[in-house]
């Protein structure tokens, strides 16, 4: 059970990371009419203007890239994580690792790569978690790393990859007692 000065400082680990830390941010407010850039419909083209089939369309014009964009986001992955073993988990590659995990959590789903965000979520509590530990995890962060990618190399994709599903669940439960100190 983490002390409690354990878990306010996991607190402001989380917060300087994910960027609720307010008190470091400034807000930029651009005027921008939209109104001004989009041409009228008349109310007949509005009738029949239905907005989930024009979205999901322009979705499925774009999903034969899905796979492509992972793939960079999981390149960028392994680039920074061998940065970061090179300087010993040193702030900034920390930081930049923490980013392309976190980058991947967020877009994984809508590109149709479900496990590979279920890892990628658990990398981010765990390089959270582990920041505040005096032995850190090294070889559990590079076997999620490790995991990502041959996801995205053997295309497990979801539920349907019991290889897949298996795998995940093994990395949740072997970071269970650190990724649970983390406050959600």
């Amino acid at each position: 059970m983490p002390t409690a000065m354990q878990a306010q400082e996991l607190r402001r680990t989380m917060a300087s990371l994910t960027g609720s830390d307010k008190s470091s941010q400034e807000r930029i407010r651009v005027p921008n009419d939209l109104s001004k850039k989009v041409r009228k419909m008349s109310t007949i083209e509005a009738a029949k203007f239905d907005p989930v089939k024009a979205a999901e369309e322009a979705i499925e014009k774009l999903s034969d890239k899905f796979e492509s964009w992972m793939g960079s986001e999981v390149d960028c992955l392994k680039e920074t994580h061998q940065a970061a073993q090179i300087s010993d988990f040193a702030e900034e590659t920390y930081d930049a690792l923490f980013r392309c995990a976190h980058d991947i959590k967020g877009q994984a789903e809508t590109l149709g790569f479900p496990l590979i965000g279920r890892v990628a979520n658990n990398l981010t509590l765990l390089l959270v978690a582990a920041k505040t530990q005096e032995n850190f995890p090294k070889e559990l962060i590079s076997q999620h790393v490790s995991a990502i990618n041959a996801m995205i190399s053997e295309d497990a994709r979801d539920d349907t990859n019991r290889l897949g599903v298996a795998l995940v669940t093994r990395l949740e439960e072997a970071s269970a007692p650190l990724t649970e100190l983390v406050p959600n």
